[in-house]
């Protein structure tokens, strides 16, 4: 349908996941990808090889000079922005026992600050072009949340108010900005790295804990940023899209 024809949407952390999955949705709807990654090259290229009118750009978004060059070199390949999907994130699982200075401050410089610095490094595009902002939360950012997820949620509860603070400021210019906050969905950052045994128990413990008895996938994720970056959504502004799969536990329960 091209509902995105000729868009040029920088997608944060897209060379997996979530992020690939908005990418893989945005591109078959006609938008130009601007495909951010930090480590994952060889990622990043295969997906860019999938995408017509896609680049790569590397940068770390917890740096803010990092997203500064990205940016420019964006302008320089692409054009000027007209959707930020702030995607990029990582997350520790740590108790108040065995909390790390280093790991704590990772999950906010890069699930917090990085939208923050992406944000106001795409601002004046965004403007120019009355764009669209999608920040990328977590239920757990709502107050849903698994056991040793206090400081993620933290980070993540940091993006909703983001959010709600730039539809403020942002008011009159025709810009929108709004959330997903996802449930737990199946992807490298969630199930990297545990065997089939772990992945099937997880799965398990999740799907009991949620009305629509379904695991989560990318694709679900997707489908509600394609929503929100099209007229589809166009009197939501601040708000957060809750993708969880009707998660009915409490804080007092964890997978």
């Amino acid at each position: 349908m091209n509902l995105l024809k000729d868009k040029i949407v920088l997608i944060t952390g897209a060379s997996k996941g979530l992020g690939r999955a908005i990418a893989e949705k945005f591109s078959a709807e006609g938008a130009r990808i601007a495909i951010n990654y930090n480590h994952d090259a060889r990622s990043a290229e295969l997906l860019r090889e999938k995408l017509p009118g896609s680049e790569i750009f590397q940068a770390d978004v917890s740096s803010h000079d990092s997203v500064k060059n990205m940016i420019e070199e964006i302008h320089k390949k692409m054009g000027t922005i007209d959707i930020l999907v702030n995607n990029a994130g990582m997350w520790h699982l740590l108790s108040w026992d065995d909390f790390d200075d280093a790991k704590v401050n990772e999950m906010i410089s890069v699930n917090l600050m990085g939208q923050i610095y992406a944000a106001k490094e795409c601002l004046e595009d965004i403007k120019k072009n009355k764009g669209i902002i999608i920040n990328m939360a977590s239920n757990a950012g709502v107050g849903t949340a698994a056991s040793n997820t206090t400081f993620y949620s933290i980070s993540k509860a940091g993006v909703i108010m983001l959010t709600k603070r730039l539809a403020f400021d942002l008011s009159g210019t025709g810009v929108r900005v709004n959330a997903i906050a996802p449930g737990w969905i199946e992807t490298d950052m969630t199930i990297g790295g545990k065997t089939s045994e772990e992945i099937k128990n997880l799965e398990h413990s999740f799907i009991s804990r949620t009305s629509l008895k379904m695991f989560g996938k990318p694709e679900y994720i997707a489908d509600a940023a394609l929503f929100l970056a099209t007229d589809a959504s166009k009197y939501m502004n601040g708000q957060v899209l809750v993708v969880d799969g009707g998660r009915i536990d409490n804080l007092t329960h964890s997978l």
